[in-house]
């Protein structure tokens, strides 16, 4: 299958598959595939690994298995899960790992959060949503997709790395050749948050939106101007299942699920801004955030804390209802329920989410507690309530999810439900993920901070060679997480190398696993000459310099951000050197089966460490989108060209246009 019969299958319509197609072909085109043959047996693609699904573990809830809707299998539906606290310690956001559960960053300034990401919200402290790395808990530090697409195969059925039919022999690589660049053609700003998610940009909080499919940037749809608590405060893409009957032919079509300020959720039309359906949530708490539980399947909408008013806070009085979760299944719109977290029951919490159908409850002390939510809904839920039908809840008629009544919170813990797991790790940090199984923690101990220890699921054990420690001396610690490709293997992150390491068998003990080293891929750097040189005095004397310059030093090339992109199967790194006074950043691409260096893409805007930045790699597509002080938002994109000397003269003009026709 080449790159261009995805379109058979892919969720675009109308112009946009036109685009898509085109696009995909510019890839053909400017890129080369190449076959590499192995002997049978050799390399990842040697033989079919296994693992059972993660709900067979002891303990743990069953969940159905298969393809997920959109077709393929992947992390989407067997893969690890994923969360993040919304509401976790005051850590500056970083990347380490997809989901909000893969380990999570240090406590640092939030000015400076590098992300490279799929991932449709704009970076942010908080949010709690699926990933594609593994499952996490506590103050995070990667960027991570909304949800991960299956990777689906090259021709003679090469899948992804890590995961090949055992009868395949061959591994394809992706080449670019020395005249395929990638130029900077269109630049915009803005007073509001600039968001991303495939070809589209969003601008002022979601209600305008430019396709970047195109070679030059268009405009989908602007919707009206809103009061304040109007706004759209959080976002998903909801893309169509794949074979299954809808009720609406508007159904078949990418949706943008919208939470606003005052409590409705909306189902917006991605082509054309037009709302679709709407559902008032409640008026007994403000909702705030949108996360999959079950990726294009579930959502879940988390509530902001409840702190309680001054008064009750000055006079002692706390709260014993944190926060609550909504929960949906999405098209057709159906709820299954809302779920309080009620103190009292779970104790001295600090958050909780929903990934996967398991309930996580993290705690102050570091502890990370998980549940099974079918579980909770069978014996907590006190009356199944349906959208749109007349409900009398606590002596009031009304109808569930219409306003003011909205919809009842009816799942209400009156006892500690059964326990599946937990564990102590410092801020919570934790991962599931592997195979078989594995998890990853930190011990909860401060100046363990920067260890990692890898631990079987089933027995808590140790893996061989599991506790791994970079050597490196930097102001900002590494991170680690499992690898979004689902392949098992693990990458670890410092700021002069990244490590990828992989689990396998101890020889002679199946029983145990092992890590070793995949790949390492090392930063461009120089030994500075003139760093240990002794000095020599006016007297004679010789001193000796007791100082070591940083890994981190922002004089010397360094990794900010790391990324996997499924559709290419490759590595995105972003390096920063300081030169002078600018960053200079460039974009590398590295075979994601070897590491090997395939394509180095240098940005042309200056690279200021202390801001936040994010960037994405989509097909053809480079984008960067900078946040500077005073919410003043930088967009710059990136497209692949062959002869850029031919298209400069086209480019600078198409650059003047874009930027008359486009202000934020």
């Amino acid at each position: 299958m080449c790159i261009y019969d995805l379109v058979a299958t892919s969720n675009t319509d109308g112009n946009d598959a036109s685009e898509y197609t085109a696009h995909c072909k510019k890839i053909l085109q400017y890129s080369e595939l190449r076959q590499v043959t192995l002997p049978c047996g050799e390399g990842r693609g040697g033989r079919t690994r296994h693992r059972p699904p993660l709900d067979t573990q002891p303990g743990l809830p069953e969940r159905k298995s298969g393809t997920d809707k959109r077709g393929g299998t992947g992390a989407a539906r067997d893969g690890p899960l994923s969360a993040r606290s919304e509401h976790g310690t005051q850590t500056k956001r970083r990347q380490h790992s997809a989901p909000t559960i893969l380990p999570r960053r240090r406590e640092q300034s939030r000015k400076a959060t590098p992300t490279l990401r799929r991932s449709l919200r704009p970076a942010r402290r908080g949010g709690v949503r699926w990933g594609r790395g593994g499952l996490e808990a506590g103050p995070r530090r990667v960027g991570g997709g909304a949800w991960a697409r299956a990777h689906c195969p090259l021709p003679d059925g090469d899948c992804s790395s890590g995961y090949k039919p055992g009868s395949l022999c061959g591994h394809w690589e992706l080449r670019f050749p020395e005249s395929t660049k990638f130029k900077n053609v269109w630049t915009t700003h803005s007073k509001s948050p600039i968001a991303y998610e495939r070809g589209r940009i969003y601008f002022n909080n979601y209600r305008c939106c430019i396709s970047s499919v195109a070679s030059e940037p268009r405009k989908l749809y602007e919707m009206p101007k809103c009061s304040k608590s109007e706004k759209i405060e959080d976002a998903l893409l909801w893309e169509c299942p794949v074979g299954e009957m809808l009720p609406s032919p508007s159904d078949y079509k990418s949706s943008l699920i919208a939470l606003t300020a005052h409590n409705w959720l909306l189902r917006i039309s991605a082509t054309t801004g037009k709302v679709l359906e709407k559902i008032y949530l409640a008026s007994y708490c403000k909702f705030r955030y949108l996360s999959w539980d079950t990726p294009q399947e579930v959502i879940a909408v988390k509530s902001a804390q409840n702190k309680g008013s001054t008064l009750a806070r000055q006079a002692g009085i706390q709260q014993p209802v944190l926060l609550y979760l909504a929960v949906f299944h999405v098209l057709p719109f159906s709820l299954i329920g809302i779920l309080e977290i009620n103190k009292k029951i779970f104790g001295n919490v600090t958050d909780a989410t929903l990934s996967h159908g398991i309930l996580i409850v993290m705690y102050s002390s570091g502890l990370v507690r998980l549940y099974s939510f079918q579980a909770i809904i069978k014996q907590f839920m006190q009356q199944k309530l349906d959208l749109g039908c007349a409900c009398r809840w606590g002596g009031t008629t009304g109808t569930v999810g219409e306003a003011p009544f909205g919809i009842p919170c009816n799942i209400k813990i009156t006892d500690t439900p059964p326990l599946l797991f937990e564990v102590s790790s410092l801020e919570n940090a934790f991962q599931i993920g592997g195979h078989p199984w594995h998890y990853i923690i930190t011990p909860n101990k401060k100046k363990q901070k920067g260890v990692f220890h890898i631990c079987a699921l089933k027995d808590n054990s140790l893996a061989k060679n599991g506790i791994q420690e970079m050597e490196c001396c930097s102001l900002e610690s590494d991170w680690i997480y499992f690898h979004p490709d689902a392949s098992g293997r693990i990458i670890h992150v410092g700021p002069n190398q990244v490590k990828v390491l992989k689990l396998s068998e101890v020889e002679n003990n199946s029983a145990q696993h092992q890590i070793s080293e995949d790949f390492v891929i090392l930063a461009n750097r120089e030994r500075n000459k003139n760093e240990n040189l002794p000095t020599v005095t006016a007297s004679g004397r010789v001193v000796k310099r007791s100082f070591t310059i940083l890994d981190d030093d922002p004089e010397q090339e360094t990794f900010k951000i790391v990324d996997y992109e499924d559709e290419l199967d490759l590595l995105s790194v972003v390096a920063v050197t300081q030169i002078d006074a600018e960053g200079k950043a460039h974009l590398d691409f590295h075979c994601n089966e070897y590491g090997t260096l395939l394509k180095s893409i240098p940005l042309m805007e200056s690279w200021d460490v202390t801001y936040s930045h994010e960037v994405y790699f989509d097909r053809d597509l480079v984008l960067h989108i900078e946040q500077k002080p005073s919410r003043v938002f930088s967009c710059y994109v990136y497209q692949m060209v062959c002869d850029p000397g031919e298209e400069e003269e086209t480019t600078d003009k198409r650059n003047k246009t874009d930027h008359n026709n486009f202000k934020f």
